[in-house]
């Protein structure tokens, strides 16, 4: 049973820690992105060093009280704030935010966790480097959330997930012990591998408070085209053709429908559309060559191989980085405009490749039997995740469809069951997903999970109520 966090518990931490480090919570704390879920906290800790996190975790465990650990707050799954239960602590990674180390020949940087994204990504770059996770949350999205919900974006396809990038960690426990397991090795079996269970933890196991991480040679050449294709199974008869020419030197390959293009033309008119009117299903393929290879002509020939095959109607080469840069800016506008729109439902969802068009079709088919919707659907193809997300109709507002909410989410999550994939591809389970999981999750792996927390934050302090209930 945990407690709340009290003024005599808090005057008590204050004590042990740096002025300044414990605060009052800011409203910016307390909400997610989408304005679903709304949190509280009767502190917010704000420690500069892994001592410092390791006090707050002591003390917190100590007095069972509750600690929410937050990134960038950019997470879709009310991860980082916790609405119900004794108002714990939030514990922000925010002033840990440096590089601490770069190697370029080794190919590893060693970041703290507060390290926003885009600066990692900078960094890499000015060494020469790259490093492979891009997402349009970058310029807030931090290093602990990233791995903690193991993120992936629109480079999995080439680069790997969070997972893939993690060579270690500098992980805090709930009793406040530090691993100090920053190893920068391609090989390490000494055991088990922590790494791995604990990212994608959502902070229920562990505090992530530096990582290091793989960074990867830059292609010395780039290209982008983007195709308007048949359908979703020209897509992926599309995906196969390109990989069977160029094999890795695909960097990115996204899904995007026409009603998504719509969208844009509606709320973000000053995005430039390669197409004057919007093909109903549309193909960014990104690549990354090395010196020799002419993207450019690369795409031209896969381009008119596609189109001999019938895959491709229509298409758009970039004729520099300029344009390149433009096809990448509008498909990370995509989402914004979904917020400007305001969903009903939306959907982050895996299922095998080969399913992916079955998938649609039965999904758009079973939702209009449910009510009149649009349906905006896209994703990153290349690794099987899809966001498949439902609107309102012109002139109606979310709230109108507020009842029909819970029928839409099962008869997605339980198509996306029905075809071996999985409820969360890249967002996490967070506390939205919890039913979820216990739904549609494998219930003698649940049962590991729980022993798992058990046996690494016995008294149930961190994050309480995310990924498994209390």
């Amino acid at each position: 049973m945990l407690n709340p966090a009290d003024p005599a518990f808090l005057a008590a931490l204050e004590g042990q820690l740096p002025p300044g480090t414990l605060r009052a919570p800011e409203p910016r704390y307390l909400e997610e992105p989408r304005g679903r879920y709304f949190g509280q906290a009767a502190a917010v800790a704000c420690p500069t060093r892994v001592e410092e996190v390791a006090t707050v975790l002591r003390a917190a465990n100590a007095a069972r009280v509750g600690v929410v650990p937050y990134g960038g707050g950019t997470g879709l799954v009310g991860g980082q704030v916790m609405s119900a239960g004794p108002a714990p602590i939030l514990l922000s990674l925010e002033r840990m935010t440096r590089i601490r180390d770069l190697d370029p020949a080794g190919n590893v940087a060693v970041a703290e966790a507060g390290c926003v994204l885009v600066d990692l990504q900078a960094a890499a770059t000015a060494a020469g480097r790259l490093f492979g996770v891009s997402l349009g949350s970058e310029g807030s999205a931090r290093i602990g959330g990233l791995l903690g919900t193991n993120a992936g974006g629109t480079g999995v396809l080439r680069w790997g997930n969070m997972r893939e990038q993690c060579l270690g960690l500098e992980l805090v426990l709930a009793d406040g012990r530090v691993i100090h397991g920053l190893k920068r090795l391609r090989k390490n079996n000494m055991g088990y591998d922590l790494k791995d269970l604990i990212v994608g933890s959502e902070g229920t196991l562990t505090v992530i408070t530096a990582a290091s991480l793989r960074l990867h040679p830059r292609p010395a050449l780039t290209g982008a085209a983007f195709l308007a294709v048949r359908d979703p199974a020209a897509a992926l008869e599309l995906l196969a053709l390109a990989q069977a020419r160029l094999g890795e030197g695909i960097s990115g390959f996204e899904l995007m429908s026409g009603q998504g293009l719509h969208f844009l033309t509606e709320v973000m008119p000053q995005v430039r559309q390669p197409f004057a009117t919007p093909p109903d299903w549309s193909v960014l393929i990104d690549l990354g060559l090395p010196q020799g290879l002419d993207p450019a002509g690369e795409l031209e020939a896969l381009l008119a191989e596609a189109f001999e095959a019938g895959l491709v109607e229509d298409g758009v080469i970039a004729q520099n980085e300029t344009q390149r840069a433009q096809f990448w800016s509008l498909r990370e506008s995509i989402p914004l405009a979904n917020r400007m729109i305001g969903a009903i439902a939306s959907h982050d969802v895996s299922v095998p490749l080969a399913d992916l068009p079955a998938f649609i079709a039965r999904a758009d088919a079973a939702l209009a039997g449910l009510a009149e919707m649009r349906i905006n659907c896209f994703g990153h193809v290349g690794d099987g995740n899809l966001h498949y997300n439902l609107f309102p109709v012109r002139g109606r507002d979310r709230a109108a469809y507020e009842a029909l909410r819970p029928a839409v989410i099962e008869t997605v999550h339980g198509l996306v069951a029905d075809l071996g994939g999985s409820v969360s591809a890249e967002h996490g389970i967070g506390r939205l997903k919890v039913g979820d999981l216990e739904r549609y999750g494998d219930p003698v792996a649940l049962e590991v999970m729980r022993q798992i927390k058990t046996a690494l934050d016995p008294n149930g302090i961190l994050n309480p109520g995310a990924v498994l209930r209390g």
